[in-house]
């Protein structure tokens, strides 16, 4: 069996973060690890608080995974703190890790900010780089870019930036009253493609991105080439959303276990 492993903040409502990448990660066919940055009080409305663990025991909890159970894919979620982004990247680079996916996580769906922003610049710095592919939704690749995205055209100008910049794959979300549910791929040798995605009329979107974002570091683990990982996680997010969970009191979860439902 593959393996992968993600790196990223607990949610306590089970929605995003590390308990969605876990079950993502299983229903995409690979055993899932993970290595906790932060504990978070959150639900369905929003996070009420933010405990981050600390830079030596992230360190020891990634050491302790590549020892024993090498992953095949890494997925890196919510880092707040610069300290811990540093750390992830040292330890990462020490075990030579391969199919890192970066979903730079900066504002929950709530609207409630989840990055310190002096973390910013060492997300920019330290991870970028060696990542395969960064999924940033609209409002992540204008920070990433420096510039405003308003139109089509606007997204594939700051996706080739980031990309010339960082020398990953980009994968820009559309969404946010922009595009739809398309995604933009830009590859480092200059490559756009397009996946097309229709839009689920369903409020409950909850860790959509740490969706995504896992599925696709599942796939690839698997083997999978980036486009075919990306078409696959994309169908399954659908499938997630077009089940219709209705939890919680604000933007609830979307059910990662639907294929088991569809099999009752």
């Amino acid at each position: 069996m593959k393996t992968a492993l993600s790196i990223a903040g607990s949610d306590s409502s089970g929605g995003a973060g590390i308990q969605a990448d876990l079950k993502t990660m299983t229903m995409n066919g690979v055993y899932a690890m993970s290595a906790v940055t932060a504990l978070t009080a959150q639900n369905t409305t929003g996070v009420t608080a933010i405990l981050n663990v600390p830079a030596e025991f992230l360190a020891k909890q990634i050491d302790a995974v590549f020892e024993d159970i090498r992953p095949d894919a890494v997925k890196i979620g919510m880092v707040s703190s610069a300290e811990l982004i540093e750390t992830i990247a040292k330890r990462l680079c020490a075990h030579h890790a391969v199919n890192i996916v970066v979903d730079p996580v900066m504002i929950a769906t709530s609207g409630a900010r989840l990055i310190d922003p002096a973390a910013v610049s060492a997300l920019k710095e330290k991870l970028l780089p060696i990542a395969r592919v960064v999924t940033p939704n609209i409002p992540e690749a204008e920070v990433l870019s420096g510039m405003k995205i308003e139109t089509k055209q606007d997204m594939e100008t700051a996706s080739k930036q980031i990309c010339a910049q960082y020398r990953c794959a980009v994968l820009c979300k559309g969404g946010h009253s922009l595009n739809d549910a398309n995604d933009l791929l830009c590859t480092p040798d200059g490559t756009l493609r397009w996946f097309e995605g229709k839009r689920i009329d369903n409020p409950n979107t909850h860790g959509t991105g740490c969706t995504l974002s896992s599925a696709i570091a599942a796939n690839l683990a698997k083997g999978a080439p980036l486009d075919e990982a990306i078409r696959r996680a994309k169908e399954y997010l659908s499938g997630a959303l077009a089940d219709m969970l209705d939890l919680g009191h604000g933007s609830g979860p979307m059910n990662h276990a639907y294929l088991l439902s569809c099999n009752e």
